[in-house]
């Protein structure tokens, strides 16, 4: 079987386990773009992740501009548009948030985190097939959390027991994407994704470097005096380029 039928299966067995799941203050409303976004997410995994790569970048979850919007990870409307060519119909999710509407591929608004990740690679790469030919970005969660007002809620402020569900359909299936793509370095994309994959790989005791570079949200101060140099600088240290 190819990894990305592979991959798609799992994810549709995550999908269906986060399905329902109920969630108290202050989360008011969820987002699960692997269901309204769906088309996006396929299409990315179906053209991209067709094979073994020698490095997985990992974030956390979907950002309100980025992967709320078109379903790809981290991504920012024009960078999965024009760099990755990927455009598809986005429907809208069944309770829409008026302050964080989905206007898929519509959307006006950049998302900055994915808009620094995926410049880096562009800046680098000569096209997105030489990234994804060794290379692959993924999320752990699908789920984007917000309060009544439209605020994003952070995965540390759910209650444990609400949370704990999420983190085991999660764990099972990060650890069983990463022994398709048999990667040789996974690197978090922050220290919460670092953190998740170290938990992964204890589960299925998978030999993998394990790694991280600074998030590039706007919101750390580190990242906004230069985050494609800083990232680049740790990627070299710790020998993935």
């Amino acid at each position: 079987m190819k990894a990305a039928t592979q991959i798609i299966d799992l994810t549709v067995q995550l999908r269906d386990e986060l399905a329902g799941l109920y969630f108290s203050d202050p989360v008011s409303l969820v987002y699960q773009p692997l269901d309204y976004a769906w088309s996006g997410y396929r299409e990315y995994i179906e053209r991209y992740m067709n094979g073994r790569k020698r490095v997985v970048f990992l974030g956390m979850n979907p950002g309100p501009f980025g992967m709320a919007q078109t379903g790809v990870p981290f991504g920012e409307v024009a960078a999965v548009k024009d760099w990755m060519g990927i455009e598809t119909v986005i429907q809208r999710p069944v309770h829409e948030h008026p302050k964080r509407p989905i206007d898929g591929f519509a959307c006006k608004r950049s998302e900055v985190s994915g808009r620094r990740l995926w410049g880096l690679f562009a800046e680098k790469f000569m096209s997105a097939d030489a990234f994804f030919e060794h290379h692959a970005v993924l999320n752990y969660c699908p789920l984007v959390w917000m309060t009544v007002s439209g605020a994003n809620v952070t995965p540390d402020k759910i209650r444990a027991v609400e949370i704990e569900p999420v983190e085991t359909a999660c764990l099972k299936h990060l650890a069983a994407v990463l022994e398709v793509l048999q990667p040789e370095f996974a690197i978090g994309v922050g220290a919460f994704a670092e953190e998740r994959l170290r938990r992964a790989i204890r589960m299925n005791h998978q030999e993998m470097v394990i790694g991280k570079v600074l998030h590039p949200s706007p919101a750390s101060p580190a990242a906004n005096r230069g985050w494609a140099a800083a990232a680049t600088l740790q990627l070299e240290k710790q020998g993935i380029w």
